[in-house]
């Protein structure tokens, strides 16, 4: 059969069985031999994971086909969306064993630092990276409450997905902005008023957004 036309995707898609079911088995193959190119170097994906990110995909695909504009090929379209739901779920896999508490310990200690310091800086940078480094984690102890210590170190210094964050706070993604934005503000405000410039606090804080 030869190629589909964006036209003929979004007919068949949105068309009666069988059309749609063989449309439906076509993009389920084309996803999977791509999403099994694109992620040819992760050992621990196994096949079970790639049919499952394509199923996943379908689903999202057949939610959205009103906002494909036709501005690339339908496939490649499709292809982005599967890539983006594959990484998604192993970034949350990633910290699936990891508790919000065990995070947030994480921050009382060395590892926090030297997982944010500059491995590049001279010995003397690196002072200054750890005086500065200690004046973060006292107000991230100091001036945040629980709820926005847990938000701020999971998102921000480990890059737990927001999604993943949201879940564990009982939240949703809104809130946890707002959230976010408030433990930001509080400790921005400390850091200047400990004498630091607002260069400086952007350079210790915003920079790991």
């Amino acid at each position: 059969m030869p190629e589909r036309t964006n036209e003929q995707w979004l007919e068949d898609l949105r068309g009666p069985s069988p059309r749609r079911d063989d449309a439906l088995e076509a993009l389920r193959a084309l996803l999977v031999r791509g999403l099994r190119a694109a992620l040819a170097g992760w050992s621990h994906v196994r096949d079970e994971d790639i049919e499952d990110f394509a199923q996943e995909t379908l689903v999202r695909i057949l939610g959205a086909l009103d906002t494909f504009r036709g501005q690339s090929q339908f496939t490649t379209w499709a292809q982005k969306i599967a890539v983006r739901v594959a990484f998604t779920e192993l970034r949350r896999r990633r910290w699936h064993d990891v508790s919000l508490d065990q995070l947030l310990e994480s921050v009382r200690g060395e590892f926090t630092f030297t997982f944010l310091a500059d491995k590049e800086a001279t010995p003397e940078q690196q002072v200054l990276q750890r005086l500065l480094w200690e004046q973060v984690r006292r107000a991230v102890e100091e001036e945040l409450t629980e709820r926005q210590r847990q938000a701020l170190v999971a998102v921000v210094f480990h890059g737990v997905p927001l999604e993943e964050v949201a879940k564990r706070l009982g939240t949703n993604r809104n809130a946890l902005y707002k959230l976010l934005h408030d433990a930001r503000k509080r400790l921005k405000a400390r850091l200047l008023a400990g004498g630091l410039s607002h260069d400086e606090v952007l350079a210790a804080f915003e920079r790991h957004e």
